[in-house]
């Protein structure tokens, strides 16, 4: 039974993953194409896109809040190793422990605040676009959300079943057997 549930979690987090990574790399790829276009229009054509600086602020913003969840799935946070190479294991175990729990944190406080600042947000429209204020902030509890869950994970020992480049064995890269 426990066996079960571990592999749907596992599959469901690989599934989440894959669904934030690939979004945000597509994400990335959109702004650079926006913002293209904008240079091209401005230096060749001497027109301007009304809309370019809203909407690759509005995804600029998406995908730095996504890549805060990913670099906590991955581990990626600040951190000072050369003080912390110099602990005792046990010490070491410790900081890692309160390290999953600030990073727990941090997960509720971007879903709390970020589901209040999408909320006083929803009668706001952008200027330009007239889209919905919100839709600048709705990443920021989506990835307290991620953050959260892949933090959950983590605490509860999975992450070595997860199939991420960083859960892949030394020397192997995601998807080689």
């Amino acid at each position: 039974m426990q066996k079960g549930i571990k592999k749907v979690l596992i599959d469901i987090f690989n599934l989440v993953y894959k669904v934030i990574y690939g979004y945000t790399r597509w994400v990335l790829a959109v702004v650079i194409l926006i913002i293209c276009a904008q240079v091209v229009c401005r230096n060749v054509l001497r027109t301007n896109i009304r809309w370019n600086q809203e909407v690759a602020l509005l995804l600029t913003i998406w995908m730095a809040f996504l890549g805060i969840a990913i670099g906590a799935e991955k581990g990626l946070h600040i951190g000072v190793e050369l003080f912390y190479e110099g602990f005792p294991k046990p010490v070491q175990r410790v900081a890692d422990k309160m390290n999953r729990v600030i990073a727990l944190l941090v997960g509720v406080f971007f879903t709390y605040y970020g589901v209040r600042m999408v909320v006083s947000t929803m009668d706001s429209k952008l200027p330009v676009t007239k889209l919905p204020a919100s839709l600048m902030y709705i990443m920021i509890p989506v990835s307290g959300v991620c953050i959260v869950y892949f933090t959950l994970l983590d605490m509860m020992g999975l992450k070595e079943y997860k199939k991420t480049e960083a859960a892949a064995p030394q020397g192997k890269k995601e998807g080689e057997e």
